[in-house]
């Protein structure tokens, strides 16, 4: 059920983030249970390593150059946006950084690309393991 083209320019970066925070979230949480852990505050202290701010923005500074220029014309789109929030435990460029991550994630989802979804995430979770 994605959107087209259209549907999808007039959705502002924030919107795009909003989504892609929760379709990476599950990704990452699928991938630490797939790996058989089962205690929940585990489970909570493993997925941090992986979406928070530091890690986000290091995920997406190590993809830039491998991304298409579409998706390279998005990540800077949704960095240099102004924000109205206040980050919770970062500064304010990696934060911009980590909400450019899920600006594309959640472009990606709701274009219905789930191939390149895919292997974004997978890139994702190499980085942070790496």
């Amino acid at each position: 059920d994605h959107m087209n083209n259209e549907e999808l320019r007039q959705l502002n970066t924030t919107a795009l983030a909003y989504m892609g925070d929760a379709v990476y979230e599950q990704y990452i949480r699928e991938h630490i249970l797939s790996k058989g852990s089962a205690d929940v505050n585990k489970l909570h202290r493993i997925s941090t390593m992986y979406v928070s701010a530091p890690a986000q923005a290091k995920i997406i500074k190590s993809l830039f150059d491998d991304l298409s220029e579409e998706e390279q014309k998005l990540v800077k789109r949704a960095r240099n946006r102004r924000y109205h929030t206040k980050a919770k435990n970062a500064d304010p460029v990696t934060y911009k950084w980590a909400t450019a991550l899920e600006a594309l994630i959640g472009y990606l989802y709701l274009s219905g690309d789930m191939q390149r979804l895919t292997e974004i995430c997978e890139r994702a979770v190499e980085i942070v393991e790496g």
